[in-house]
């Protein structure tokens, strides 16, 4: 058992390792890589700010074999506490020593090989939330992706190598051909290999012009001319001639593709004769062709396995539920209830709504929340796509098909087979190829541009638009058919302006994603900065919420946030007049943590004690129970006896 590794896997396991703290709150995570044959493990572990070396990762190595076995034979998660269970074994003393209080352990498993096991530990003994757990198996999934495509690019690596190998053997083991001249041009000698490539005996060949023998004519049979014939001219200008292919005729009247030298015989300075060495490279032009053939499905496979791993690579940087969604509105809650009920379901879904509402976390989702999570999200602005690049796009095109195809290109409905293909601003798509998209959808199958070859490929739509399809179809801009087919089940996601429950806690979102991405300090948000935000209309949606909560990062200056520097000038003109002080009505984190549990704890008095059910402090609240549960159990709230 190794802490580290340097080969390919190790290398990513240590970037997953790096990366846990930004994703996940742990005080110790990493990665776990099990090598099945030797039965040992490799361990990259991120404790704090630092990876794991020396004997510290000696002794966590050791500590945890057998935790790590258990929970590669567990089908879920593995929670292992301070002390050991019926269930699972204990938290090993060397973490305990360190303060680790509760782990996670989520197996790297795939239909034919165990991988590994991703390892999130923290401090205290505060459970792992649904949420955090949901995200924990699906990093657990991913990871056990990459690193299936690892070992898959490895063995095609394997393999090309080998077929190298073997065309050189083969090319090396070929005998070469060899003939005398003299000075007309007549054969004076020929090899073994000669006669065994060609057919002609000594007796029939000896004294005569080896033009006339197996030279006269090219591979269509029209005449060669002496004149222009290489093996001769080596006789009369004294230099070596090359020629990479054309045929000599054997004795039954087929010809054979060679390459051969001719050199001349110098006596005196001058040319006396010539010795040509050939060679059969029949063999080597089928092999080259068979070698093309094989390369090219290997540069197919890579190409695919690069871009799905980058698309992995996206997919595993954005957590992969509703949490992705934040707000408690009725209005996206009655979004997140349609999402719900279609996700389950293979039916195409048409998101509608304006610019900036976030449909694309809706398609997200929809997607995560379906049997086809475990197949890759392809997404497709159809707005940024020039028309005359959008065949290819789709379904992509092969190498020569048109100017600048200068290699195979695998489309996005190849891409996405097994998943789901995302199309957003679906209105933009050339009203002359969405009859190519309708076929393709419809029969689910596609040819790529410049190939007579067709491609099957089983996708789940989910369409997002700003536009009223339905009367862009009356205008006759967007195919009826086509709309039919991608309207199965529409969303409508409601504008900001109908989500004001949402507006503030999305902002104090996006102002605390700001602030770690700009390594600023964090900054307060106070009732009047709530009340600013209350007031505008934002026809940008969460887009421009995003911008402006940026913008006032930038803008800030030490502790205080400048909201006013940040919003659109008119809402500054429309707000104008005098403003409360900020100070006044300033809350700090902790007063308004006091504040939301003295509320919480009121509402349940109010409900003695009851979360659920009608009349239960969740009803009362407006939130889910699950929500309140939550928020119970890290503001430290307990039923009072």
């Amino acid at each position: 058992m190794t802490a580290t590794g340097g080969n390919s896997v190790g290398e990513r396991a240590r970037l997953i390792a790096t990366a846990l703290p930004s994703l996940l709150p742990c005080d110790l995570g990493g990665i776990a890589i099990f090598e099945e044959e030797a039965r040992t493990w490799e361990l990259v572990f991120q404790k704090h700010d630092q990876l794991l070396r020396g004997e510290d990762a000696g002794r966590t190595a050791t500590a945890m074999e057998p935790c790590l076995l258990e929970a590669l034979t567990t089908p879920s998660l593995l929670m292992l506490a301070p002390t050991a269970t019926a269930d699972a074994p204990g938290i090993p003393e060397v973490l305990l020593q360190a303060g680790i209080g509760l782990m996670c352990l989520a197996p790297m498993t795939t239909v034919s090989r165990r991988l590994g096991v991703v390892v999130i530990a923290r401090s205290g003994t505060e459970d792992f939330s649904p949420d955090e757990q949901l995200f924990i198996s699906t990093l657990a999934e991913h990871s056990a992706m990459a690193f299936e495509n690892l070992h898959l690019q490895k063995t095609l690596a394997e393999f090309s190598s080998q077929l190298q190998k073997r065309h050189e053997l083969i090319l090396d083991a070929a005998a070469e051909g060899i003939y005398g001249l003299d000075h007309k041009g007549h054969v004076t000698f020929a090899n073994k290999a000669a006669t065994e490539i060609l057919g002609w005996q000594d007796r029939d060949i000896f004294g005569r012009p080896l033009h006339e023998v197996h030279h006269h004519s090219h591979a269509d049979g029209t005449p060669y001319p002496l004149e222009e014939c290489p093996i001769n001219a080596a006789i009369k200008d004294g230099e070596i001639h090359r020629v990479d292919s054309e045929v000599f005729w054997r004795s039954d009247g087929s010809s054979v593709c060679v390459e051969y030298i001719s050199s001349p015989i110098l006596r005196n300075g001058k040319p006396d004769g010539a010795v040509v060495v050939f060679q059969d490279i029949s063999r080597r032009k089928e092999i080259e062709a068979q070698r093309e053939k094989a390369y090219g499905e290997i540069k197919r496979l890579k190409d695919e396995l690069e871009q799905e791993r980058d698309y992995l690579r996206d997919e595993l940087n954005v957590t992969v539920n509703f949490g992705d969604i934040i707000g408690e509105s009725e209005a996206l809650q009655r979004t997140l209830a349609q999402v719900e009920a279609v996700a389950a379901t293979s039916a195409n879904v048409l998101v509608l709504g304006e610019s900036g509402v976030g449909k694309e976390m809706v398609a997200r989702a929809i997607h995560m929340h379906s049997n086809r999570r475990d197949k890759p999200l392809i997404k497709v602005n159809c707005a940024s796509i020039p028309k005359e690049l959008f065949e290819s796009e789709f379904f992509g095109h092969v190498r020569g098909a048109f100017t600048g195809a200068h290699k195979d290109r695998i489309g996005r409905l190849q891409l996405a087979d097994g998943g789901t293909i995302f199309l957003d601003e679906v209105g933009e798509i050339p009203l002359d190829l969405q009859g190519k998209l309708l076929r393709a959808l419809q029969e689910h199958e596609f040819e790529r541009v410049g190939d007579d070859r067709t491609i099957s490929a089983n996708v789940r739509v989910v369409a997002a638009t700003n536009r009223n399809l339905a009367v862009e179809t009356e205008a006759g801009r967007f195919r009826q058919d086509l709309y039919y087919r991608l309207s199965v089940f529409p969303i409508e996601v409601p504008p900001l302006r109908q989500r004001t429950d949402d507006i503030v806690p999305l902002a104090r979102h996006f102002l605390h994603c700001a602030c770690k991405e700009l390594g600023r300090g964090m900054l307060i948000m106070s009732t009047q900065h709530a009340k600013q935000l209350l007031a505008h209309s934002w026809p940008g949606n969460i887009r421009e919420l995003k911008n402006v909560i940026e913008r006032a990062v930038i803008l800030s200056q030490g502790d205080r946030l400048r909201l006013d520097l940040a919003m659109p000038a008119t809402h500054i003109e429309e707000s104008a007049g005098p403003v409360p002080s900020e100070a006044a009505e300033f809350l700090t984190e902790s007063e308004f943590r006091d504040a939301e549990k003295k509320n919480i704890v009121a509402a349940l008095r109010n409900a003695s004690w009851r979360i659920w059910g009608p009349s239960g402090a969740a009803d009362l609240l407006g939130v889910k129970p699950t929500t309140l549960a939550y928020r119970m159990k890290v503001l430290g709230i307990k039923a009072e006896k």
